[in-house]
């Protein structure tokens, strides 16, 4: 698995974790480039199916950035988004896929070496854990629909 390269999702908030995020790149800070992320108006907007939803169409490990406790610019968005994490962790433990896959961090505008950090943290824990098991099923899944299309093809069955 020395070649595996994660896709890590991560839900940003666009006041703080977005903000920093940008600061990353302005201060030239490198962290890797398969972090792809999505900016919300606030992390109180996310919900446990965008979670989900994002292991389900190929990501190995999501995150969840937002601002610091008790800062919100939205009052209680981060600790709304903190409990949606916590829930969505219990699910994907449920499910086989693993909640350690799933994390929620805080941190200001201003934080932009913690964005690298964070980044590159998630990135390498899951390069660890190799592929999202919901990853490896949909590829099993889509090459036996692919075997069993060859199979009509050569038949001359369309």
């Amino acid at each position: 698995m020395e070649d595996f390269e994660p896709i890590v999702i991560a839900f940003c908030c666009h006041y703080c974790a977005y903000t920093a995020a940008d600061l990353a790149g302005t201060m030239r800070l490198q962290y890797p480039s398969n972090v792809r992320i999505i900016r919300l108006p606030c992390t109180g907007k996310v919900d446990v199916r965008h979670l989900l939803e994002a292991f389900e169409k190929g990501a190995d490990g999501v995150y969840v950035a937002g601002c610091m406790e008790g800062d919100c610019h939205f009052l209680k968005g981060n600790f709304r988004a903190k409990k949606r994490v916590a829930w969505a962790k219990k699910i994907l433990e449920d499910v086989g896929i693993g909640g350690d896959r799933l994390e929620m961090y805080n941190m200001s505008a201003a934080m932009g070496p913690r964005f690298a950090e964070v980044a590159r943290e998630m990135t390498e824990k899951i390069r660890k854990l190799g592929p999202s098991p919901a990853k490896i099923a949909k590829s099993i899944e889509h090459r036996a629909e692919s075997k069993k299309e060859n199979e009509r093809h050569a038949q001359g069955v369309t």
